[in-house]
């Protein structure tokens, strides 16, 4: 059973949909007891950082999402949420992971703030999340924050500058980009994070 961490500001319901289409079994909660129960963690996210720690240490699940011992994966703000601190409002994150995200700059990029839409992702092929896949599969990215590259960063992206787009520290996964909308490669991870990941 998958249990989805409810914070209020979550892409919820397109992931519950996801899993559903993969015929996956899955509740939606911001109850650690219940939460504790499940065999696996999705931590989605769409919106703002400090917000999001706000609503987790209203809920109690801040220390708790420190210390699960389930494989987890944290998609766009819930993997950059796993590092000690974002420069959005100065905020000081889960620190599971060491580092800093930042925001893109416009200026010296030129590029667009936030960066949307497809991107390619650039892994060796040796992580299971990524079982199947090519490298430079391409995913769909909404976000003006960007992990650094990191020890236990396993897929990158470019945009301006290369950032973290995947990561893995122990049971804990990271993907910056949306596997729920990413159509079949999306729905590819997410049955290898559920199947194959440990």
């Amino acid at each position: 059973m998958i249990g989805i961490i409810n914070y209020g500001a979550g892409n919820i319901r397109s992931v519950s949909n996801a899993l559903k289409r993969l015929h996956v079994d899955h509740f939606i909660s911001d109850d650690r007891v219940e939460l504790g129960q499940a065999d696996k963690l999705i931590f989605p996210g769409v919106g703002e950082a400090r917000s999001a720690m706000d609503a987790l240490a209203h809920t109690g699940l801040t220390e708790w999402l420190k210390e699960v011992s389930v494989p987890f994966l944290g998609i766009c703000l819930g993997m950059q949420l796993l590092f000690d601190h974002t420069t959005e409002r100065e905020t000081h994150c889960l620190g599971v992971i060491s580092g800093t995200n930042k925001r893109f700059d416009v200026i010296q990029s030129q590029l667009k703030v936030p960066h949307m839409g497809w991107n390619q992702v650039e892994q060796d092929g040796n992580n299971p999340l990524f079982a199947g896949m090519k490298s430079g599969e391409y995913f769909y990215f909404v976000h003006s924050y960007y992990a650094p590259i990191v020890p236990v960063t396993i897929g990158s992206t470019e945009y301006g500058v290369p950032f973290t787009s995947a990561l893995q520290q122990n049971n804990y996964y990271g993907v910056q980009f949306h596997p729920e909308k990413s159509g079949k490669a999306g729905l590819q991870l997410l049955k290898n994070f559920i199947e194959r990941c440990s």
